[in-house]
């Protein structure tokens, strides 16, 4: 059997792929669309970003230019709640990892369990596997075939001895 018949990428490329992610382009123009920087015959592009030395407060300040007074006090009172929902959903998260905490700590689990537990269970994932078993049987073979050849030439050197003698 092929080793990689298991193996299962894992990108779906029947999807497409994810412009947003990876840019993969044939052309000589390695830059992606739409993305900030240099063109590949060193003309600037008009959306570039600002190099070191450059007042990136006028840029960002004429970007902000283009929108209204009101849409901008829309934009920052969504920035705001979402900050606050963020902010919120930490405090969650911390306070439930607190109660695992203590519900594991009631059970008698310790991070040493969890650990020999964690270790118990990808043991058992590795010799279950199909590589490990296929690597197991070989190995095993080999040493049957190994046990024999000493076994054959330790019975040819004790007839040579015996016909010495």
């Amino acid at each position: 059997m092929d080793p990689q018949e298991d193996y299962k990428s894992p990108f779906d490329f029947e999807q497409g792929v994810n412009t947003s992610y990876l840019y993969l382009s044939p052309s000589d123009n390695i830059t992606p669309p739409g993305s900030p920087g240099v063109a590949v015959r060193g003309t600037p592009r008009p959306d570039s970003i600002p190099e070191v030395g450059e007042d990136a407060v006028t840029t960002v300040s004429q970007a902000t230019t283009a929108l209204t007074e009101e849409e901008q006090e829309e934009l920052r009172s969504e920035l705001a709640k979402v900050e606050d929902e963020i902010q919120t959903l930490s405090q969650v998260l911390a306070a439930k990892e607190k109660h695992v905490a203590e519900i594991k700590r009631k059970l008698g689990i310790t991070p040493l369990n969890e650990f020999k537990q964690n270790i118990t269970k990808s043991w058992q994932e590795v010799t279950t596997s199909t590589a490990y078993r296929r690597t197991s049987e070989t190995i095993s073979q080999a040493g049957q075939k190994a046990t024999a050849a000493f076994t054959s030439v330790g019975s040819a050197i004790s007839r040579k001895l015996e016909d010495v003698r």
